[in-house]
């Protein structure tokens, strides 16, 4: 298998016969009040996903590089903050990847001068929140976790009971941060609120999810084999968030001085097959309500299967999965917090400045 977990941007190659499908599926969030008024994924199914990936420890390990990245570019972003943060909640920790990225040495090797402290030295205490146990649980003696060179970190485990409503007391953390778990909130605008009630004032939330397009390729030739061979289509990959969506959700919810952006990470399989089996291993299946219960047949995975590598493929062979991450910053209100300048009260004007150039 050939992975490219480089950042790449490739352009959507969408053809005419995929406006049968309807397009991608996408969740909004527009006239959302905050509370749980529906559920879009069957909570119990994708736990039972986590507790069955996490039984096979070598392949869920091996499976684990997209959340190993993700992790890794998210923690990236402290280095950019200059304070320290004794006490941080990593909510849906999933096998403790943020963790693993905070302790890993040297985490910024071509900065000048090159950060060789790992990023776990500006936290005291890093609360792993997940509602697993055994997948939370994992890695607890793996090498990869040894805290023996940061000697004033520590590692707390807490098994959440429910994985949208947070367990803990307002005001009670200086960070929060959240890596590749939560596109599986039901109830996102509700979990944001309260995460921005747990953060101290002028604290940081530090978040990473999948969104937008994310397995195209996968969506759309599963959708074009059930046409053919069935005559309609089921969901068989997960409806996300738009990043047009995450900036007002954090603004509705009470963040400030907000940060959203995008990048696409490249997976390259030798066939569909390898993909699905991955995702599996990764407790990353669908888990929809409504969804066609029972394995796809297998009429529907072979044609699917030459679908994908004809509207999709690579000259090599090998076909590339597209996962969306959007990266959302956003600080909890302060008073004595930078606030931006009164409307209007600018001295300068940009229109004069650039044409002086």
């Amino acid at each position: 298998m050939r992975l490219n977990l480089a950042q790449v941007c490739r352009p959507q190659q969408w053809k005419q016969q995929l406006l049968l499908t309807g397009g991608t599926a996408r969740r909004s969030y527009a006239f959302q009040s905050g509370s749980l008024n529906f559920e879009v994924f069957n909570r119990r199914a994708k736990w039972l996903q986590k507790e069955r990936a996490a039984a096979n420890v070598e392949e869920g390990r091996q499976a684990d590089y997209l959340k190993d990245e993700v992790a890794m570019r998210l923690c990236e972003r402290l280095l950019d903050v200059k304070r320290q943060f004794p006490r941080v909640l990593d909510l849906g920790a999933n096998s403790c990847n943020i963790a693993r990225a905070l302790l890993r040495p040297n985490p910024d090797p071509e900065s000048e001068p090159p950060v060789t402290d790992p990023l776990a030295t500006k936290i005291t205490e890093l609360v792993a929140a997940e509602s697993s146990h055994s997948l939370l649980h994992r890695d607890h003696d793996h090498p990869s976790l040894s805290t023996t060179h940061v000697p004033d970190f520590k590692l707390r485990r807490h098994v959440l009971e429910h994985d949208e409503l947070l367990p803990f007391a307002p005001d009670s953390f200086d960070m929060v941060l959240s890596s590749m778990s939560m596109h599986w909130i039901n109830d996102l605008p509700g979990v944001l609120s309260q995460i921005n009630s747990v953060l101290k004032p002028d604290c940081p939330f530090i978040g990473a999810m999948l969104g937008g397009d994310t397995l195209y390729e996968l969506r759309t030739s599963l959708q074009l084999a059930e046409q053919e061979r069935k005559g309609g289509i089921s969901p068989h990959v997960s409806p996300l968030a738009d990043v047009r969506d995450v900036g007002g959700l954090l603004q509705r919810t009470g963040f400030k001085m907000l940060t959203v952006d995008v990048e696409d990470i490249v997976v390259d399989y030798p066939d569909m097959f390898a993909l699905m089996q991955d995702l599996q291993a990764m407790g990353e299946s669908n888990a929809v309500l409504g969804r066609e219960m029972g394995p796809i047949g297998r009429d529907v995975l072979l044609a699917g299967d030459a679908i994908y590598r004809a509207l999709h493929g690579n000259e090599d062979g090998s076909i590339p999965a597209t996962f969306r991450i959007i990266h959302m910053i956003g600080w909890k209100e302060s008073p004595d917090q930078t606030q931006p300048l009164r409307r209007g009260s600018g001295q300068a004007s940009l229109k004069d400045l650039l044409e002086g150039q």
